[in-house]
């Protein structure tokens, strides 16, 4: 199959299958000459790294009620739109995107720029969502490779180079199909072939339209695409978090401006190393001075390491810390929301 019947059946596929999204204005828009909101593409494509779509979309739907406009955006205080994004995780993805929002706001008058190059100057805005923003926004024929992008690449062609080494390998097969006609669609049908037929497990092969071309199935064993290295294993750390309650209130800290969870709200804890704490230690490195006892464990995983946080609370006073109100407790990073839940449960 040559490149050209290869677009021709995506497109045709999408123009029947796209996924109905709160971001897009669908194919048949873009054919009409109409164009996505860039503002809602960026937001939406910095809310769907490392997040999947039904997790994305609600936030999503959050963030342009409560701020219409990029410049909007810009001007909300950074702990409101942190507490907004609680839940999504990977935090450093918020305080990019305050950064890009607050740049295009003061150095573009609160209009994104139209091609990918621009685009890509702009603080907190990588490759990948630069091209995705030009492409979709802007029609810009630009290569917008993803995981699900480069799955598809991978299977269509058989590429036997594991990830992460394949990646230039992919992102070369991807360009050699991009095309001035329809680029936003293109890059939308590759991510929607992806994400709902190409999929990591059990792909439905039998719903892809581009069978007869995709050397992966000729295998016989497409799912085996892309192939990886193995992973080295990740580490694991312990630390201690305080549940210090006042009536019905929850005493909290604000994290450190940069690092992980940066600038969110927390628990108070211990440091988080190697070791296990032991009892005595867990008291000692404790805030406040109070009657602390076990309240249990809970175990989280971060991208790159794993984490059992062992549990203390008390009931008590101290100075320096943001009182919280349980029913507010929401707001929290899922691991200090996981932690308070679970040493709280027996107070409900």
């Amino acid at each position: 199959m040559s490149p050209e019947q290869i677009r021709l059946n995506l497109l045709s596929w999408y123009d029947a299958h796209a996924r109905d999204l709160p971001w897009r204005t669908g194919p048949a828009a873009g054919q009409d000459g109409l164009r996505s909101d860039p503002y809602r593409v960026w937001l939406s494509e910095v809310m769907l790294q490392q997040t999947t779509v039904p997790h994305a979309a609600p936030y999503f739907l959050k963030f342009t009620a409560r701020w219409p406009t990029v410049s909007d955006l810009a001007a909300a205080p950074d702990h409101e739109v942190m507490a907004a994004w609680a839940g999504l995780g990977y935090y450093a993805r918020a305080r990019n995107l305050l950064a890009c929002a607050r740049a295009v706001a003061d150095q573009h008058g609160g209009v994104f720029p139209d091609t990918e190059a621009a685009l890509r100057a702009l603080p907190g805005l990588g490759p990948y969502t630069a091209a995705a923003v030009a492409a979709i926004a802007f029609d810009e024929a630009t290569n917008v490779v993803d995981g699900n992008v480069e799955r598809v690449m991978a299977r269509l062609f058989a590429v036997e180079t594991p990830l992460p080494a394949a990646k230039p390998e992919l992102k070369s097969l991807a360009a050699a199909l991009v095309r001035g006609e329809r680029p936003g669609d293109w890059a939308q049908a590759l991510m929607d072939l992806g994400a709902t037929v190409c999929r990591p497990k059990s792909p439905l092969c039998d719903r892809c339209p581009l069978t007869s071309a995709c050397a992966g199935l000729a295998t016989g064993a497409p799912e085996t695409y892309p192939r990886k290295t193995a992973k080295a294993a990740r580490p694991h750390r312990h630390g201690v978090a305080y549940i210090l309650t006042r009536g019905d209130e929850v005493a909290l800290v604000r994290r450190p401006p940069k690092g992980l969870l940066g600038g969110m709200l927390a628990l108070p804890t211990s440091d988080w190393r190697d070791a296990r704490w032991s009892e005595a230690e867990a008291r000692t490195a404790a805030p406040v001075s109070a009657d602390w006892r076990g309240a249990g464990e809970v175990e989280h995983v971060f991208t790159h390491f794993s984490l059992t946080l062992r549990l203390l609370r008390a009931e008590g006073e101290a100075d320096g810390v943001i009182w919280s109100a349980r029913r507010d407790l929401d707001a929290l990073p899922s691991v200090f929301l996981k932690a308070a839940r679970a040493g709280l449960s027996n107070l409900l």
